[in-house]
């Protein structure tokens, strides 16, 4: 069975879970809801969350944003017009080059459709993903969330992720990624909602710190004057 969810009812399980879960109620109750983090199924997405991996966001959003000014369009032919060079110029390292290009010739091959993955079940979906060269379990839960908007994802690759977990649950730093599935456990069918949450806890979490840093520089900044 293929479970969704869209904006509406991402705050109805987020309040189902809160139910559940003191330290997710917590998090709603600190933050609100966390944002409906939604994007395209396509091309162009999947080339985006390629470069997302391992890099800061704003950084794979600068290589997207300087890709979209070169080709325009962010389709397989355009992509595969572009040399090493055009490609470096564009922010894309030497082996994101090979994994989007491997990608650009699987669709344009039809050995992947896009337009075809929201008809199949997660199961299918991470397959169909993964035996493409570049496009590991992080990728596809991120594309199956974001895009295909399936309820029941947890990326333990993902190390915002597993840190905003050991905080919010105070896991000792050693805790595996095997113990944390298993916490996990208790949000299904509704994991990649709780990963939600997790996220916009510590993006909200951060912003704290970023603030009370920059308010300490403008103290010291002002008490130097």
């Amino acid at each position: 069975m293929i479970q969704t969810f869209d904006a509406e009812s991402l705050k109805a399980i987020c309040k189902q879970l809160a139910k559940k879960d003191s330290d997710i109620k917590h998090i709603i109750s600190s933050y609100g809801f966390p944002p409906f983090w939604s994007r395209k199924p396509s091309f162009e997405t999947l080339v985006h969350i390629i470069l997302e991996q391992q890099v800061s966001l704003a950084s794979a959003k600068a290589a997207l944003d300087q890709l979209k000014l070169k080709i325009k369009k962010v389709n397989p032919y355009n992509l595969l017009s572009l040399t090493d060079e055009e490609m470096k110029f564009c922010y894309f390292s030497r082996q994101k080059t090979v994994y989007a290009r491997n990608l650009a010739e699987a669709v344009i091959s039809k050995r992947i459709q896009i337009s075809k993955l929201k008809s199949l079940n997660d199961e299918e979906v991470r397959n169909k993903l993964t035996e493409l060269k570049g496009i590991g379990n992080w990728t596809a839960d991120v594309f199956m969330m974001m895009a295909l908007n399936r309820t029941d994802c947890f990326p333990t690759g993902d190390i915002a992720l597993i840190n905003s977990i050991k905080k919010v649950k105070n896991l000792p730093t050693e805790t595996t990624k095997e113990q944390i599935l298993e916490i996990a456990e208790a949000w299904k069918p509704y994991r990649t909602i709780a990963a939600y949450l997790l996220w916009h806890n510590y993006l909200q979490e951060r912003s704290k710190k970023q603030k009370k840093w920059q308010e300490v520089q403008v103290c010291d900044a002002t008490a130097a004057s």
